[in-house]
Formats: C-alpha cells, sequence, structure tokens
C-alpha cells in the first residue's frame, strides 16, 4: 500500500464544461477528491491547465481548438478553485492520482508537483503529455512519480488498474465506500454509456479499449460506475460539497 488508512469519501470537483468537436457532444470535466480516515486527501486528475481560465488565448495558443472549446470555465473550475470551495488549498493533497495525459485530466498536474503522482509507466513513458492530437504543448512537472504496471492498492477500499485503450497507460479505480459501496472511476476508460455499443471509436486501441470496458462493468453490477464525460450521468452526480461516503 502507497498510504496508510481507508477511503472514507469520494467528492466530485466541477471543473468545467467542453464542447467537443463543434457540438459533437457537450460534457463536463470532473476531478475526484478522495479522502481516508487516515487524513490523506487524494486528488485523481486534475482537469485544464488554469491558465486557460486566466486567459483564453493561451488555449488557442497550445491549438485546443481541435479538440472542442471550453464553454464553462471559471477561475472556481480550477483544481485550484474547486478546492478552495472545500476550504483546502493545493498544499492539502497528498497524493495525485492520474488516469492519462489528455489535456482535460493532466493539466493542473503541475500545481500539484509537491505531491507524488501515481501513474502508468506506459503513460509517463510519453516524453510529454499527450493533450490532443498531435499538439503536446506542456511538460511532465518535475515531481516524485510512482509508476505502476499492475493493479495496486493504494489504500484500504481504493485499487488502481490499469485499463489501456483510450491511451496505451489509461489507469482507472475502484472505489469501496462505507455507506456507498462499490465506485468505479472508470475516467475516459468508458468515456460515456454508450460507448461500448459505439465500438471505443475515440480510442487509441478500441480492441484493447473494449478488454478494459470489459473489465469495468464485470466489476460494476450492484455499484456505481462513473464515465469519464457521460453528458446524461454527468447532471445526476452529486458535486462538491455534497459527497458520497
Amino acid at each position: 500500500m502507497i498510504l496508510p488508512g481507508k477511503i472514507t469519501r469520494l467528492t466530485i470537483l466541477d471543473l468545467g464544461l467542453f464542447e467537443v468537436r463543434g457540438g459533437e457532444r457537450l460534457i463536463g470535466i470532473p476531478a475526484y477528491l478522495l479522502e481516508t480516515d487516515a487524513g490523506q486527501r487524494i486528488l485523481f486528475d486534475t482537469g485544464f491547465p488554469p491558465a486557460y481560465a486566466a486567459d483564453p488565448a493561451i488555449a488557442d495558443h497550445d491549438r485546443l481548438g481541435g479538440f472542442g472549446r471550453l464553454l464553462d470555465f471559471s477561475p472556481r473550475q480550477t483544481a485550484t478553485g474547486a478546492l478552495a470551495l472545500l476550504n483546502l488549498a493545493p498544499k492539502d493533497i497528498n497524493l495525485v492520482i492520474l488516469s492519462h495525459g489528455h489535456i482535460d485530466h493532466v493539466g493542473s498536474l503541475p500545481v500539484f508537483a509537491h505531491a507524488p503522482i501515481v501513474m502508468t509507466r506506459a503513460e509517463r513513458s510519453d516524453p510529454r503529455p499527450r493533450y490532443f492530437g498531435t499538439a503536446r504543448p506542456m511538460d511532465w512537472p518535475d515531481a516524485a512519480y510512482t509508476l505502476i504496471d499492475t493493479d495496486t492498492r493504494v489504500c484500504h477500499g481504493l485499487t488502481l488498474i490499469p485499463t489501456p485503450g483510450h491511451t496505451p497507460g489509461h489507469l482507472s479505480a475502484i472505489l469501496d465506500l462505507p455507506e456507498t459501496g462499490r465506485v468505479i472511476l472508470a475516467a475516459d476508460a468508458i468515456n460515456r454509456a454508450s460507448e461500448p455499443g459505439e465500438g471505443f471509436a475515440d480510442a487509441l486501441d478500441p480492441a484493447a479499449a473494449k478488454a478494459s470496458a470489459d473489465r469495468l462493468l464485470a466489476l460494476a453490477p450492484g455499484g456505481l460506475l462513473i464515465f469519464g464525460h457521460d453528458p446524461a450521468q454527468w447532471p445526476t452526480l452529486r458535486k462538491a460539497p455534497a459527497t458520497y461516503g
């Protein structure tokens, strides 16, 4: 195990609204705060770069338009701003987990470089985070990385499982909460409920993505499966300051 204690609470952070490729989909951008009974705070994913909230021209310079456009991204919806709504600051995060290197997940990673970062070895092997398409505008921050290749228990009630396909080193999380029970943070291993039926067209390796999704779905019966960016599910999820315990 990496941390002491047991996961007792999950808080979903609302990190903005994004229009994919000219209106193809309108998606919410989540990150997740996980807390243990030993006082540890874990951040799963980090949203877009905070600079995009301060100056949209920076997103244009980074070629975000090839992916889509931010419709709702204020300073309150950066990872720092969302934590502030809970009276927390980046320094209060003890561990960061990165599902993969696309910009809506990795963008604020440098803000949390004081904390160890857990991700797969395959994803970290990219010279730079994948961002989107051929754009690679950011570097990996100088931080302490814990690189994993197999299922890894972070603490009681939190296990990470590699789910390649969407990207080669994609990572998902399995939570067991005291009241809610099983929660699966699929991230983009299952981007939306319709993705398995659509053949994982957005995945770099659709066959691997299907195998990863099949594994997550097999773990899901009776639990809450949170998709990466499902337009129908997003409004139904409890957002901060509400929690799952």
